[in-house]
């Protein structure tokens, strides 16, 4: 090109940060760049992807409108910087390999549920992926399960095992094809293969005859254990009680509800009740598990009534893989489809660890040789006024992060020890990792250590600090004391608030209502009925729930009629011994009674907790609902489907100040209230009702007394729909200006989120104010 033409042209140095690669990225920019006459190259890079691009002004103004405005569909685009640099001559627009070097900030996409592209494919009889099962494309299929480190590149995959064959080598390499460096783009000759195996891992089907027989086995009421794209699947025809009874028998899970698979929308519909915003995230390229209410009058065959007892909803999902959509279409019904693994325990990523931790629950397994590079469980959500809510974040929104308005230094956080995830600060992101589960056992040990490991790797972070909870016996705190790096110990309910204000992008002060059922307080109490004034930094108790003895400890959480003697002890002192009538009471043998009257009066192993969590435990026992509970927030679930639609009234509450300390909402009035109206036999939905409305009421005032106009609702307790939606109604109608989390988890699954960004703002200068 001679100096004259060189005059006219101009060139651009594009960096572009964000979720943009495994998502077709370049060759966006490729077709973009031909569309425009430009010349130049792009490239991924472990920051994200960079593009050189020339021509005329007019032609780069349209090129630069054109990237942001028609992105790819699963792309996010956090930054984009354009500099103008003297032109270069490029001949023409290529696409460049992959630069290693520098800083890992890109971000990983999680894994998408297969496009309507690949899935006409999938069915069609002339296409060569006819029913192959690991069809994927540019828009759809694995990402955050098989991504080993950055930039994102086939080599750096659980697929760098399976060479392309020469046809699947010509998509990867055409940048016109929508397989163009799709990384874990196969195919039947080059890609990986199903089997079937027995449970000593002999092989009795291969292929699609592996799919028919697996769903055989389904359909005669066996267990069969799948791998997916994060891990295992147990599968067994939904319809069949003595199946389900045999795998919650097999498994250990009593009672806690099972998610199912269901073929299409029209079957999800025909057992539960389903709206626009439901049916949208059933439907959603994340796939999550969505919570469903029961038709009254469930489709024919029915469900088995061991799926969800006692709970007025399901959780269902579509086929999200062309594995589960193969398996489903040959089976046109619905499957339960709950984690692989043991109860307490990580879901299974690997077949010879499936056949080893599965032996004596499955009966087959229906396996493939595409390794797993992690655990990635299922999503969950709810619809919450017409938006989700979150209950577990993991496949199709795990690796994303939350962008901060300023870069922070390296940081890690280890998040709690229920639920647990874990979070690492990197610029001005923080990565909150996939759902790790209940540090129980020896294996969510490891997994524990695993994910943390592999997430720091991957973005190279060398923590300055690791963040971690103030309860001094989690896994998650010990881990944290081992490591040769400072810690920095975060209240457990400012890090459930400021894990809402991040995901808000909320600065100064809020006032923070935490409901949960237990996190270590400052005053030597077990706290869960918080009323906080908090900034990122730090917080003031400024009210709570009044607190009673917590009658055994931890164990009375499994026993929720330990809880509401312990609650009946305060107000009533040990005459509550000699109510006969009370149901909580009617579930203690004579002889406890002496011991349990001793161990109040004593005070031994009866910790003071304000909960609120325990205090919806305490009366579902009272109102003999649930006195005995098989998995967390059973008595509160219980509690919820029974309230009456339709109630309006609230039992009285009093506040009491106290000289230099925080207000007290005391609940007494409200449970002497409950009591009278069980004597004289007030529908138990009426008395949930008026229990739910009394809560919000509570919120209300203290929310007036404080004045902060800004209010954020977090904790377990928001998990419960009545309770949020009705707070957030009340708030709205006096005047202040409620928050909530939507894709981060309210339950303990957020916590490390908060963890990381209150240690930031303790290393960063002082900027957004402290609580008054």
């Amino acid at each position: 090109m001679n100096q004259q033409a060189l005059s006219l042209i101009l060139r651009n140095r594009i960096q572009i940060t964000g979720a943009v690669q495994g998502v077709g990225f370049r060759p966006f920019v490729y077709r973009l760049a031909q569309e425009e006459g430009l010349k130049g190259w792009v490239s991924n890079t472990s920051q994200g992807v960079f593009i050189e691009v020339e021509g005329s002004e007019a032609a780069l103004a349209r090129f630069l409108h054109r990237v942001e405005a028609e992105r790819p569909p699963h792309s996010l685009i956090q930054s984009l910087v354009a500099v103008s640099l003297e032109p270069a001559g490029y001949a023409e627009f290529t696409i460049q390999i992959s630069d290693e070097a520098g800083e890992k900030t890109a971000l990983v996409l999680p894994d998408i549920a297969t496009c309507p592209a690949c899935l006409r494919e999938l069915f069609d009889p002339a296409n060569r992926r006819y029913l192959y099962p690991f069809t994927n494309c540019t828009h759809c299929g694995p990402r955050f399960s098989i991504i080993e480190a950055l930039p994102y590149d086939r080599a750096h995959t659980s697929m760098k095992g399976f060479s392309l064959c020469p046809d699947c080598a010509r998509e990867y390499h055409d940048p016109t094809d929508r397989r163009f460096h799709a990384q874990p783009n196969a195919c039947p000759v080059c890609g990986p293969c199903l089997a079937l195996r027995d449970p000593c891992g002999n092989i009795m089907a291969k292929g699609q005859e592996a799919i028919v027989q697996a769903a055989r086995a389904i359909r005669d009421g066996l267990i069969v254990a799948v791998k997916g794209i994060g891990g295992f699947h147990l599968l067994t025809d939904a319809r069949d009680e003595r199946a389900v009874r045999r795998l919650r028998e097999r498994k250990h899970r009593e009672e806690k509800p099972l998610a199912l698979l269901v073929p299409d929308l029209p079957v999800a519909a025909a057992y539960c009740e389903i709206c626009p915003a439901e049916a949208e995230w059933l439907r959603a390229p994340e796939a999550p598990i969505v919570l469903l209410h029961k038709r009254l009058i469930p489709a024919l065959p029915p469900l088995a009534p061991g799926l969800a007892p006692g709970n007025p909803c399901l959780g269902m999902m579509l086929p999200y893989s062309p594995l589960h959509h193969i398996l489903m279409r040959e089976l046109r019904i619905p499957v339960v489809a709950t984690s692989g693994n043991r109860s307490e325990e990580p879901i299974c990523i690997d077949e010879q660890e499936a056949l080893g931790r599965l032996d004596g629950i499955a009966d087959l397994f229906l396996v493939h040789n595409r390794p797993i590079a992690r655990p990635v469980d299922d999503s969950v959500l709810r619809v919450v006024l017409g938006r989700e809510l979150l209950l577990r974040r993991s496949r199709g929104f795990a690796p994303l992060p939350i962008a901060l308005d300023t870069e922070v230094p390296p940081l890690v956080a280890v998040g709690g020890h229920l639920k647990n995830t874990i979070a690492i600060s990197s610029g001005r992101n923080i990565f909150l990792s996939q759902h790790i589960g209940d540090l129980e056992t020896p294996q969510a040990h490891q997994a524990f250590s695993e994910v943390l490991g592999r997430l720091q790797a991957m973005y190279e972070v060398v923590p300055r600090r690791i963040a971690r909870d103030l309860h001094p016996d989690y896994i998650s705190t010990h881990y944290a004391l081992k490591q040769d790096v400072p810690t920095v110990a975060v209240q457990h309910h400012h890090a459930h608030i400021v894990a809402c204000m991040a995901e808000h992008g909320l600065q100064g002060t809020v006032l923070g209502v935490a409901w949960d059922g237990t996190g270590y307080g400052l005053d030597g109490t077990v706290w869960g009925g918080e009323f906080l004034r908090c900034t990122r930094r730090d917080f003031e108790r400024v009210a709570h729930l009044r607190a009673f003895p917590l009658l055994t400890g931890d164990q009375a959480v499994k026993k929720p009629w330990r809880t509401a003697l312990g609650l009946l002890y305060a107000m009533m002192g040990e005459a509550v011994f000699a109510e006969e009538g009370l149901l909580p009471l009617q579930s203690c043998e004579p002889k406890e009674r002496i011991v349990y009257r001793q161990i109040l009066a004593k005070k031994i192993n009866c910790p003071l907790v304000c909960s609120a969590g325990r205090l919806f435990d305490a009366v579902a026992a009272i109102l003999g609902l649930r006195q005995v509970v098989s998995f967390e927030g059973q008595a509160a679930v219980e509690l919820e489907s029974h309230r009456m639609a339709g109630v309006g009234e609230t039992y009285p509450f009093v506040i009491q100040e106290k000289e230099n300390g925080p207000l007290v909402v005391d609940w007494e009035p409200m449970i002497r209230a409950i009591l009278a109206e069980m004597t004289v036999q007030t529908p138990v939905g009426m008395i949930s009702a008026r229990f739910h409305n009394t809560l919000i009421a509570m919120i209300a005032s203290i929310a007036k007394r404080v004045g902060e106009p800004r209010i954020v609702l977090s904790g377990g307790c928001f998990q419960n729909k009545v309770l949020l939606e009705q707070a957030v109604h009340q708030l709205t109608q006096e005047g202040f200006v409620p928050y909530w989390p939507l894709r981060i988890p309210p339950n303990d699954g957020g916590i490390a989120l908060g963890q990381v960004v209150i240690a930031a703002s303790r290393e960063l200068p002082h900027v957004s104010g402290s609580p008054r």
